[in-house]
């Protein structure tokens, strides 16, 4: 998913001068006060932030009101523009070279709580885009998508895993506009996928944090037509939606209890939790209690399953001693090399083979997450190369692929409540070139694992929109899963 705020169709016609329908450079929703800054050049001319306007659902703000607005969702599917005022509007046709600048931060990416009452760090976004446009009043056309694929192998009774998918898979085509939540839904049906089905909610949902009735009814018409079962519910918390303030423990467990509500009321057994504080899942716990929900903290690249933050989670469920605490095992975890997909898009962007070799060899290093981003980053620098170009790919690099040892998973397999199947790609052998899927399914037979494995492509973090179709991947490595499963069994 390319890592832009416009398109080749962005250049829009306007009375007031010109606009940019924009596209937001991320997989979920975010509050307009993510947007940090925003700088607009012309045809060399740089536009003065007076003469901008941003436009969201018809509600105009200047941009430097954007960072108050904590209560306004800029939804994954919306378009918002980019106005700039100018003396003449431009007609379609006309060709301009822009250039824009954007820095996003992402409110639930804490990377240092804040001090005394303030605003802690957060992962930041930045997004620097020049590219020839020409000024049309509509979008592009959505290109054709395989159909008549063949029907894969039915589910037996012998497999120890029940299959699906989390439609974060196709992160890149929804934020495009390509599928709506039903379309998505018929698509998975079409190519034979399933029956787990998993969403992140600030992804899915239009109205998030809230789910609406329409969604709900909507939601369980496409389930009874097409016999889904609902798998987990991917829930952020989004500590950092203020600008001047992290969320207090309050308004962390009120914003937590909305998405349990959520989850239960659309049929799901699990949420998937990404803050483990205790006084937290203290509070959360007599809710899961009251719902029926398994509450499972994601086990997620650079971690593994006994790295020391994860160790203080095992410490705190082994205090509460509760079986609705579990973990979700994410193989982003386990890779044994960088995927090629990713070293890809980062000589896309301007990496050469001595920096790319570079790169895979400090990522091979036991050095932390942070420690292998600042000698990457130094590097870079010492190199005079702008780790800007590379937008948020110098960080996503390492946070993104760990590489732990399959067989740590045996250690909480117990307490393995779901599982992300997380890959890149399907080579032509069939394989996940970067992540040892045989061994992992050996491991979680052996380990007596019973559950959802939810097929996560995250391709679309470094492929370019189109260049594959994450469905069809999803399809292939259904294959490779069931495959490795069965050759697992007695003949």
């Amino acid at each position: 998913m390319p890592n832009g705020l416009i398109q080749d169709d962005s250049l829009r016609v306007h009375p007031d001068g010109f606009a940019l329908s924009l596209t937001l450079p991320w997989y979920r929703s975010l509050w307009l006060s993510s947007v940090t800054s925003l700088q607009l050049t012309v045809d060399g001319e740089q536009i003065p932030d007076d003469d901008l306007a941003f436009e969201l659902q018809g509600v105009r703000y200047p941009l430097n009101d954007l960072p108050q607005q904590s209560e306004v969702l800029w939804y994954l599917q919306d378009h918002p523009l980019l106005i700039a005022a100018r003396e003449t509007s431009s007609e379609p046709g006309e060709t301009h070279e822009v250039h824009l600048v954007g820095q996003l931060r992402l409110p639930y990416m804490q990377i240092a709580p804040g001090e005394d009452g303030g605003a802690g760090m957060y992962v930041p976004n930045v997004v620097d885009q020049t590219l020839t446009l020409t000024v049309t009043d509509r979008d592009a056309a959505r290109p054709a998508l395989v159909s008549g694929v063949t029907a894969p192998p039915p589910a037996t009774d012998a497999d120890p895993f029940t299959l699906g998918l989390t439609l974060y898979s196709a992160s890149a085509e929804f934020r495009a506009g390509w599928y709506d939540v039903d379309g998505l839904l018929a698509r998975v049906a079409e190519l034979g996928i399933g029956p787990g089905i998993e969403i992140v909610a600030s992804q899915a949902l239009p109205t998030y944090p809230h789910v609406s009735d329409e969604f709900v009814r909507n939601w369980r018409a496409a389930f009874d037509k097409y016999g889904f079962d609902a798998s987990s519910f991917g829930a952020n918390l989004d500590m950092g939606r203020r600008r001047d303030r992290d969320m207090t423990d309050d308004e962390e467990f009120e914003f937590s209890e909305i998405l349990f509500r959520d989850a239960a009321t659309l049929g799901f057994p699990l949420v998937r939790i990404q803050s483990a504080k205790p006084t937290l899942l203290r509070r959360l716990l007599p809710i899961a209690e009251e719902l029926n929900l398994k509450l499972a903290y994601e086990i997620h690249a650079p971690m593994g399953p006994n790295a020391p933050a994860v160790m203080k989670v095992r410490e705190v469920y082994d205090e509460l001693d509760s079986p609705l605490l579990g973990f979700v095992a994410d193989f982003s975890a386990t890779m044994h090399s960088m995927s090629p997909t990713l070293l890809r898009a980062v000589q896309r962007a301007g990496l050469d083979e001595e920096a790319v070799a570079r790169l895979q060899a400090i990522w091979a290093t036991d050095a932390s997450m942070q420690e292998r981003q600042q000698e990457f980053i130094g590097y870079l620098t010492s190199r005079d190369f702008d780790p800007g170009r590379l937008g948020s790919f110098a960080h996503l690099a390492f946070n993104m692929h760990g590489h732990v040892a399959p067989q740590e998973w045996a250690e909480i397999m117990p307490q393995i409540l779901h599982v992300h199947a997380k890959f890149y790609d399907i080579d032509e052998n069939g394989q996940e070139p970067a992540i040892d899927y045989p061994e992992l399914v050996r491991v979680f037979v052996e380990g007596g694992y019973r559950g959802y494995w939810s097929s996560e492509w995250e391709g679309h973090a470094f492929a370019e929109l189109g260049e594959v179709d994450p469905l069809l991947l999803v399809r292939r490595q259904h294959d490779l899963i069931r495959r490795s499963m069965r050759e697992l069994q007695p003949a």
